[in-house]
């Protein structure tokens, strides 16, 4: 106890406040919670219990910066698990993931004895990356709450990441017996291996897709069906599934193209500002960004390079988007839009180097190795990578343009992310290619030599000589590991985890000649543009 504190364990009236306070947290009434956790601070001043809950009802209100300073006291006072837990989920929502991986070190030395403290602590760790921390603390809140439908998701979902495809259907299971409708539940069940004609979910989703209400619940249970009927053969099926369900989706989304097309506008507009603008002090470390459109390969290239064993994959890291933000200093809601870009052209592309550094740092485990960020969408930000950090290494993948946009369709993104929005209509994907390959052919233009374009047909035509140009652009030697990338036993977080865990396959090579009637649409974009397809 800090000297000068007054006690916390007092008389009945604070031991009567606070477990009002906590029963009203669980039944989710936060003026209560506000008014008992408030009424023991006037009383008591720094009494950490009260401090924590008056935090908790701060960060519901969404004053995340006064629940911070708040549950900071709390712990200063009184080092609780519970209350590391919440404070290190509190960091992690505003960036700060070098403070929330200090704060879960700090929580397992003295860990909460609750469910969703454990659970919290699980997805604190899910956000900075490290699956394999996670899971202890998901099967630790599934013991303590085992009826509790998010904590098995949760575990079934790390599971699933880990490669632990076995145990991660039996959870995923034990979660349906409890609640047959759960979407999510399905969509992931389905996605965990290849389905096959003797073992799948068909029959069943099809009748809880039935009973879907919500708009979420069909979509999440229209891909999920189209994806096991496509995995035993009825393709026709699933591809009048998958576009009644997307079409269902984009009419409720009042999505423009032409808000991507600005974006690509402004990209392109501001180069010139931003190749002459200042690098004072150049980073010199050597990550290598793996960009291009979703769904084109990067998953497979990731697990490539990291197979090597001077090379670790970060993940998709959004520390180069926030570094740009941050250095913009644009209060717009959107990470990506038109004021952003143009606020940071003319910053110093050497501090934003060094942010994406830092915030890169913690979601690493091996400093010694180099590391691959593989977010896709950081082919906007190819032109400030090269300047922010002039050793890194960009691999952009390239994938037959209808490939491409058959692929981005088949896909499902975060559904409640906005930079998606395009996925969900055959036309708007070729518009959006369109764009893209026009900015790659810019960055081609301006930047000789920096980005490698590696093609995914030529990939999985001759694995090893792409693998050898790959290496040799990214500045490695030869590894034989890396021809064995699916023996990779790294963790794989992106709707790629099974298929690179197989090893290279032909399979989705021209899958769109299947289809080429339903994908006209496409075809007309990508003529109208002078994009060969044939």
């Amino acid at each position: 106890m800090l000297l000068n504190a007054r006690p916390v364990d007092g008389g009945a009236p604070r031991r009567e406040r606070i477990a009002a306070a906590r029963a009203a947290l669980a039944r989710g009434d936060w003026t209560a919670v506000a008014r008992f956790a408030g009424a023991v601070l006037a009383e008591r001043g720094e009494d950490a219990e009260a401090l924590f809950l008056h935090g908790l009802t701060e960060a519901a209100a969404g004053r995340v910066a006064t629940a911070i300073g708040l549950i900071e006291r709390a712990v200063a006072r009184c080092p609780a698990g519970e209350y590391r837990a919440q404070l290190a989920r509190l960091y992690v929502g505003v960036r700060r993931d070098g403070d929330a991986a200090a704060t879960l070190a700090a929580a397992e030395t003295m860990l909460p004895d609750d469910a969703l403290s454990r659970d919290t602590m699980g997805c604190v760790y899910a956000r900075l990356g490290d699956h394999a921390a996670s899971l202890p603390h998901f099967d630790a809140a599934v013991a303590l709450a085992p009826d509790h439908i998010d904590f098995r998701y949760n575990q079934a979902a790390t599971l699933g990441f880990l490669g632990r495809t076995d145990a991660a259907e039996a959870a995923t299971e034990a979660l349906l017996a409890r609640a047959p409708d759960d979407a999510r539940a399905h969509h992931l069940l389905a996605g965990l291996r290849r389905q096959t004609p003797e073992r799948h979910h068909i029959a069943r989703l099809t009748v809880v897709r039935e009973r879907a209400r919500d708009d979420r619940s069909r979509v999440l249970l229209g891909y999920a069906l189209t994806k096991e009927m496509e995995d035993v053969g009825r393709e026709a099926e699933a591809l009048a599934t998958l576009c009644a369900t997307n079409a269902a989706h984009r009419a409720t989304l009042g999505y423009s193209a032409a808000d991507d097309a600005a974006i690509f506008d402004a990209i392109e507009a501001a180069w010139p500002t931003i190749a002459g603008s200042p690098v004072t002090a150049p980073p010199s470390d050597a990550p290598i960004f793996v960009i291009g459109m979703p769904r084109t390969g990067t998953t497979l290239v990731d697990r490539i390079l990291s197979s090597h064993p001077d090379v670790e994959s970060a993940g998709e890291l959004q520390a180069m988007p926030l570094a740009v933000k941050a250095a913009a200093g644009t209060r717009t809601r959107q990470v990506l839009d038109v004021d952003t870009i143009r606020a940071v052209a003319g910053t110093d592309m050497s501090a934003i180097g060094a942010d994406y550094l830092r915030r890169a740092r913690h979601h690493r485990r091996d400093a010694a190795r180099r590391f691959v960020d593989k977010f896709p969408g950081n082919f906007h930000y190819t032109g400030i990578i090269a300047r922010a950090l002039p050793a890194a290494r960009i691999v952009c993948l390239r994938r037959h343009p209808m490939d491409t946009v058959l692929s981005n369709f088949r896909n499902l993104f975060a559904i409640g992310s906005r930079y998606y929005d395009y996925s969900y209509d055959l036309a708007d994907i070729a518009h959006y290619y369109v764009r893209f390959d026009r900015l790659m052919t810019s960055w081609r233009a301006a930047l000789p030599g920096r980005v490698l374009e590696l093609h995914y047909e030529d990939l999985v035509a001759d694995q090893e000589a792409q693998t050898r140009r790959l290496l040799d652009h990214a500045g490695l030697d030869w590894s034989d590991a890396c021809l064995a990338f699916h023996d990779n036993t790294a963790p794989v977080s992106t709707p790629s985890a099974a298929q690179v865990r197989r090893p290279m396959y032909r399979d989705a090579v021209a899958r769109w000649k299947r289809h080429a009637e339903i994908l006209a649409p496409a075809r007309r974009v990508f003529e109208e543009a002078g994009i060969a397809i044939d």
